[in-house]
């Protein structure tokens, strides 16, 4: 592989390696229906082999939380360079779509290597500073009111993904990075389909549209920051160019291009996710969501146990940059591992009683759904922000909000993201 490649954003698969020796080989996958349907139930089952061989994902999976963690830490030997990888090959049509000679996004956050993962980063979080976190709350609230409007107008029942949790993150990273309101619904568009590109398992004819769609948000992208630079705004593209104006070296405009292209997706589906799976678990539970109504300082503890109890990220990946040994099982280098946050959150020795969601959990918050170490989500702080803001509103708005009795939720199938393609509430008129 050359180091053009490297360095480009999407790589190819590269051939899968077989298990390791010694390693237990299983017939896993998060594409099962049991998995899709409760991954919690599938992990419970597997706690005595906290490291075994995949043969579908062609990958060990890693799903005791010391083990994660210690991964986590060792950026050296276990690199992120894979984590923007479809997890199957890509055929003809989305590799012709992709080959485009202006497709040409670089690695840059999740998936850089030191010592530019640290260069890049550094500049990066300026963005999600204090001062800016204080100008996106107002128009979170605002937007979750606004938000609020149309569901009410729409009456109950009602479908609360697309008429809330889809937009509301949407808007929020658009309005970050700088885009006009009148490219949203342009911008979702081209924004929809990537987890199933990256993560989970497309169709050759949607594997190709999906690549359509991206090709055509990378031009926009790099139009929007190249009218960004002879007009800079109050906005995150903004103060990255800045950056590049006073040293072009220290951060390329490719670099700036390319932070631009992946926020949308990082910014967006995850939170979303995480929106929704907050409804279901405080709806299913009314004496928990009827104690945020009474005391709003209960929000952040009750999103923390969210975010340990029913993750919008389940996993995540990291490849072997050289021989390693990972819970007593050697494995050679080029070796694709899985680390699965879901039974990592799930762990009896980490949480008591985990598979019981607790508001007033005192440790929720030692959950690894956001990873750790040099990669540690950077968006964890505005993704909290936006969650916290929007269960602020509808406790206060809709306070008999609930969920839809007997509807079948459906998750899209893929190996890292959970989340409900719908989830229908109803409420009181009252409200």
């Amino acid at each position: 592989m050359t180091a053009t490649e490297v360095a480009s954003y999407h790589r190819t698969p590269d051939q899968a390696p077989e298990a390791p020796t010694g390693c237990p080989v299983s017939d896993f996958t998060p594409f099962a229906a049991d998995y899709q349907a409760d991954p919690y139930a599938v992990l419970d089952g597997l706690r005595d082999t906290p490291v075994f061989y995949s043969r579908e994902l062609g990958c060990l999976v890693v799903t005791r939380m010391e083990d994660i963690s210690e991964i986590f830490l060792d950026p050296e030997t276990f690199g992120s360079q894979n984590v923007q990888d479809p997890v199957f090959p890509l055929g003809h049509g989305a590799r012709s779509v992709l080959a485009a000679d202006d497709f040409d996004p670089v690695a840059v956050m999740s998936n850089r290597q030191p010592p530019d993962h640290g260069r890049i980063r550094n500049h990066t979080k300026q963005g999600f500073s204090n001062r800016r976190m204080r100008v996106l709350a107002p128009y979170i609230r605002s937007r979750s009111h606004g938000l609020v409007d149309e569901l009410l107008a729409a009456g109950p029942p009602a479908d609360f993904v697309p008429l809330f949790a889809h937009p509301l993150p949407g808007e929020t990273i658009f309005r970050f990075i700088g885009f006009p309101p009148s490219d949203d619904e342009q911008l979702k568009r081209w924004c929809s389909d990537r987890l199933a590109f990256t993560w989970g398992r497309p169709s050759e004819a949607e594997q190709t549209e999906i690549a359509r769609k991206m090709l055509a948000y990378w031009r926009y992208c790099r139009d929007f920051v190249a009218s960004k630079t002879g007009d800079p705004g109050d906005d995150f593209t903004s103060e990255l160019l800045a950056v590049h104006d006073s040293d072009p070296e220290e951060l390329t405009l490719a670099e700036v291009e390319s932070i631009v292209y992946g926020l949308s997706f990082a910014g967006h589906e995850i939170v979303s996710n995480f929106l929704s799976n907050a409804l279901i678990c405080l709806l299913a539970r009314r004496s928990q969501w009827d104690e945020l109504r009474a005391d709003p300082s209960l929000v952040a503890p009750a999103l923390e146990e969210v975010l340990r109890f029913e993750s919008p990220q389940t996993s995540w990946r990291r490849v072997a940059n050289r021989d390693a040994e990972v819970a007593g099982v050697r494995i050679p280098a080029g070796t694709s591992i899985l680390l699965s946050l879901a039974a990592a959150n799930h762990e009896p020795g980490c949480f008591d009683d985990p598979g019981r969601f607790d508001i007033h959990r005192s440790n929720a918050r030692n959950h690894i759904s956001f990873g750790k170490g040099i990669h540690f989500c950077l968006g964890a702080r505005l993704a909290r922000l936006e969650a916290a803001v929007a269960l602020e509103v509808l406790t206060e708005r809709v306070p008999s909000l609930r969920l839809v009795e007997g509807q079948s939720l459906e998750r899209s199938a893929n190996i890292t993201f959970r989340g409900p393609k719908s989830l229908l509430v109803a409420w009181d008129r009252a409200d």
